[in-house]
């Protein structure tokens, strides 16, 4: 295959070898992306229908149960598809479709994670100030942002990658089509345009991680410095996992991205991408509900 033009699909990696597993693969895929859908849409419900949950926090993880809904369901509906009809084909234009919206859910995400920490920040370490520096135009306007940057990273990327020839075949090593593994298939002469936009994809990505961090820093020293330890306890409940999340959703994404070729094994990919496309959306509901009394309390009076 000389460019991408003559490519009508590609190939994906084959989540098992045997029938058997082929289906085992596809029923636990399935309870997987069950299980995300339908608490991330109890989430948006909750927040939605009940007024006392109107609030920038409460807003700001409705558009992250948004977000992970469509991260999940970019990827795992393909592969469910491919392990129950024995297949590993996609098209060029699905091929690139998802490359698109898993870009812009996963980019718009990270973006969103750093509005949120920003939020935890100024309601503990500045509350006096919270209602203006989060009003309800800037709370839109912050995640308007966050969508608009998501799309405009997805757009360069899928427009930059697509345009280059591919020398190497057309079997991306994955469960679904990733950029590092689209790269592997090009010509060596033209992917150094893309890999340099997606270093600095990868450089903004880091740099809102740090600005958690340090988010984080400040919320955990003004914490420490409350006198009531209810207080203390309730502010903790609240960003722990807010962090967990991030650093597992980040660093992942980040160092399967970054990683050299000479320690890109294929059982080693498959288990980042895991755990940077599947597992966050699947967890996020769990854990933000477990650890918040008044989400727990919506949820009740929903069911």
């Amino acid at each position: 295959m000389s460019n991408s033009s003559s490519s009508t699909e590609f190939l994906l990696l084959a989540l098992a070898d045997t029938r058997e597993l082929q289906l085992l693969h596809f029923w636990l895929c399935l309870a997987i992306y069950l299980a995300a859908l339908l608490g991330n849409s109890l989430i948006i419900t909750a927040v939605a229908c009940h007024h006392r949950l109107h609030t920038p926090m409460y807003f700001f993880l409705l558009n992250l149960a948004l977000l992970d809904m469509g991260c999940i369901s970019t990827t795992l509906p393909k592969a469910m598809a491919n392990a129950l009809w024995d297949t590993t084909a996609i098209s060029y234009t699905g091929c690139a479709a998802q490359v698109f919206l898993f870009l812009f859910f996963v980019s718009a995400e990270i973006y969103l994670l750093t509005v949120m920490a920003y939020d935890r920040f100024v309601a503990i370490c500045k509350p006096l100030h919270y209602g203006t520096l989060l009003g309800s135009r800037a709370c839109a306007s912050m995640a308007a942002a966050a969508w608009g940057s998501g799309f405009l990273n997805a757009l360069l990327h899928t427009a930059n990658i697509f345009s280059l020839p591919l020398c190497h075949g057309n079997a991306v090593e994955q469960f679904f089509c990733e950029i590092p593994k689209i790269l592997k298939l090009s010509c060596t002469i033209s992917h150094f345009r893309e890999a340099g936009a997606l270093l600095i994809s990868l450089f903004l990505a880091f740099g809102c991680f740090v600005f958690i961090v340090v988010s984080y820093v400040q919320i955990f020293r003004a914490v420490l410095r409350m006198p009531s330890e209810q207080g203390r306890h309730k502010a903790f409940s609240t960003c722990i996992p807010h962090l967990a999340v991030v650093s597992l959703f980040v660093s992942t994404g980040i160092f399967a991205y970054l990683k050299p070729s000479s320690i890109s094994f294929p059982s080693l990919d498959l288990v980042l991408a895991v755990l940077y496309s599947v597992v966050p959306p699947s967890l996020n509901p769990i854990i933000y509900s477990m650890r918040n009394q008044e989400l727990k309390d919506a949820l009740r009076k929903l069911l």
